[in-house]
């Protein structure tokens, strides 16, 4: 995507100077696209995954079987995002 001087932007969360490249543990945030309720709904205060929620959540989970240098941790799928914590050691 090319820069656009036009359109607003936000300041960087990075932490200056630090190697997002190296091995570590990261707390990743991924958003459906306009955040919309893509992965399901809230019902009685707990979260029904969709059709498409199922495969985000089962598809998290396959990350660590296809990429031996990952290790998860903690997540879970929202109605419009996935929060989860995975780990990075490459060997």
């Amino acid at each position: 995507m090319r820069f656009d001087p036009q359109r607003p932007h936000r300041r960087s969360v990075r932490l200056a100077g630090y190697d997002y490249g190296a091995d570590g543990v990261y707390f990743l945030t991924l958003c459906a696209f306009g955040r919309e309720p893509l992965f399901g709904t809230v019902e009685g205060g707990t979260v029904r995954l969709s059709d498409v929620g199922l495969i985000a959540h089962e598809e998290w989970l396959r990350s660590a079987t296809i990429r031996p240098e990952v290790t998860l941790d903690a997540f879970v799928v929202m109605p419009d995002h996935l929060h989860g914590i995975i780990v990075i050691r490459h060997p």
